[in-house]
């Protein structure tokens, strides 16, 4: 319940025009081993909302090198600025320059903020792009060459393709 959707012009009548979330809940589709704990403030600032967060979780990866899962704690520490704008920017469809302005967020400003999906955002955007369990790990070794050796049928189309190559 505490991350519905604000409605914007409601900021305006809070004190400070601003809006403190307080949670330690699950997050939508985010798959997570912990509820996401910590604290949303939105504040109208007239032309924009600044919205500030700080949020822990963990989650559970696969590493990229020995494909063993792992837990990694994922914490957001954020602040971004998203403008309030009754009008739309073009369809991004048609065909025209595109200046710094247009590669800003903006928000209707009699609409409505979704703290969860922006929330979800940031939390995807604070996962690492490389997925390692720690930094000396190496992959498995792999099996030595031997005829004999029975290849995983999956993997006969590229057995064949080697033979091929040799």
């Amino acid at each position: 319940m505490a991350m519905q959707p604000i409605y914007i012009p409601h900021l305006l009548k809070l004190p400070n025009s601003s809006q403190a979330i307080h949670f330690d809940e699950m997050i939508g589709d985010m798959s997570t081993l912990t509820p996401v704990r910590g604290q949303i403030v939105v504040r109208h600032g007239g032309t924009f909302l600044e919205v500030t967060a700080q949020a822990e979780t963990i989650v559970t990866l696969n590493c990229d090198r020995c494909v063993q899962y792992y837990n990694q704690r994922i914490e957001v520490n954020t602040k971004e600025l998203l403008w309030l704008d009754r009008q739309p920017n073009e369809a991004l469809a048609s065909e025209r320059e595109l200046s710094w302005d247009d590669l800003s967020e903006t928000l209707p400003p009699d609409g409505h903020f979704d703290v969860e999906t922006w929330l979800y955002e940031q939390l995807s955007l604070a996962l690492p792009l490389q997925n390692l369990c720690n930094k000396n790990c190496q992959p498995p070794p792999l099996p030595e060459s031997d005829t004999t050796m029975a290849i995983d049928h999956r993997w006969a189309a590229l057995a064949d393709l080697k033979k091929q190559l040799s």
